[in-house]
């Protein structure tokens, strides 16, 4: 067997056997020249096919003694020369225990990050998070990752990649750090099913955009329009009363707005003044009712057969949203830059305007963290102050001769 050389692969041409299989296709057998004799190496072979095309390949044993064929490169693309030198790379890494061609079929095989979000859904998302969660993962998937990143394998999608998708998406800062949590999820679930590497996450050290709370709450005057806006619609009967009831109950209970249109009627005890919310944002929960919520939901309609306190045009399901009646509602009270989660805000605001202590204020709101509810900390009485104007509303009058001031103007103006 005569080592191969460039002369040698230059004028070879192929000189297999050609048959008929029995599907009546013709098939071509193999021919190869191997690299043999002295100064050859041994296993690296030049496969010819009928094309004319030339192929390096490597043949070799597993440690468990199986037999592989790996194709190194074309003839062409490497050189002969080229082609020893990659063999040899490989031949020390065969001798270590490795299977190259085991490697790049898994390689092939790799999932991609498209697959992964599908799996994502069906395997955590659908079974453990809200439909209205799950909706939402499914538009950051389609609009923002999976055109990025879907042809991606999940194992070769580094730090950069990621950096470089949330940095795209700067000029909405909310929107570009929930998306980089979704990966950060996508990715860790990948660890757990064997998918990446432990501890290989790409999201870790991408710097999340500062995000700018919003905190809006409406004044005594702005809740006056609230009031006379829901008022008009209900009289006129230009928005149904189970969308106005939903407003009233949004701002007298601090509840969020799938809590209230998930409602339904055997969740509501009047004698025990709650809601028994079987799920929340934070799992289950009780609202407790004062007594205009216990009056706003002992007048709402109810109608034979249907199971939500919000009625829909679904007997069996809750109403999807109140875009609508909200928009009308808003402008008619001059309130067009309130969004809806601030009627929750406000109800927070004001108990923590009364002096309600934050961990009271956070029991009432179905915070789980007592950082979510220290936003409120800044509108709560400061016993201290409210003592120091008691007193000087006393000493002010007592010096002026007249009437006892009325401490409520004395005190100061709370934000």
């Amino acid at each position: 067997m005569a080592k191969l050389t460039k002369a040698r692969i230059d004028v070879a041409k192929y000189a297999g056997k050609t048959y008929t299989g029995k599907d009546g296709r013709v098939r071509h057998g193999d021919c190869i020249l191997w690299d043999g004799g002295n100064g050859g190496m041994r296993g690296l072979g030049l496969r010819i096919h009928p094309s004319g095309r030339k192929t390096f390949i490597l043949k070799y044993r597993t440690r468990n003694q199986r037999r592989r064929q790996l194709v190194i490169g074309e003839f062409g693309t490497l050189t002969l020369v080229q082609a020893r030198r990659r063999a040899r790379r490989k031949l020390v890494k065969i001798s270590d225990g490795e299977d190259p061609l085991a490697d790049r079929r898994k390689a092939a095989r790799a999932e991609a990050v498209a697959q992964l979000a599908e799996r994502y859904l069906v395997r955590h998302a659908e079974p453990k998070k809200r439909p209205k969660s799950v909706e939402e993962d499914r538009r950051m998937l389609r609009l923002h990752v999976i055109p990025r990143l879907g042809h991606r394998k999940v194992e070769d999608v580094d730090r950069r990649d990621i950096a470089d998708l949330h940095h795209a998406m700067r000029a909405t800062p909310y929107a570009a750090n929930r998306v980089l949590s979704l990966l950060s999820k996508m990715f860790s679930l990948a660890e757990k099913w064997g998918i990446r590497a432990d501890g290989s996450n790409p999201c870790r050290h991408v710097e999340r955009f500062r995000e700018e709370r919003r905190e809006r709450y409406l004044s005594a005057e702005e809740l006056g329009s609230l009031a006379e806006a829901l008022a008009t619609v209900e009289r006129e009967g230009k928005i149904g009363p189970h969308a106005v009831a939903a407003v009233r109950l949004l701002l007298l209970t601090g509840c969020r707005l799938r809590e209230i249109l998930g409602l339904r009627w055997e969740d509501v005890d009047l004698r025990a003044r709650l809601l028994r919310l079987r799920s929340s944002k934070t799992g289950p929960k009780l609202v407790y009712l004062s007594a205009p919520a216990r009056e706003v939901l002992s007048n709402i309609p109810r109608t034979e057969g249907f199971l939500y306190v919000v009625e829909g045009r679904n007997p069996s399901a809750p109403r999807a949203d109140l875009t609508k009646p909200w928009r009308r509602i808003r402008i008619l009270a001059q309130l067009e830059d309130v969004r809806i989660h601030d009627l929750r805000h406000t109800h927070a605001a004001v108990g923590a305007g009364l002096g309600l202590s934050l961990p009271m204020l956070g029991r009432l709101l179905g915070h789980t963290q007592p950082v979510t509810t220290a936003r409120y900390a800044h509108l709560a009485v400061d016993p201290m102050h409210e003592a120091a104007d008691r007193i000087g509303a006393e000493l002010a009058a007592a010096m002026s001769g007249g009437e006892k001031a009325s401490v409520a103007q004395l005190v100061r103006r709370r934000a």
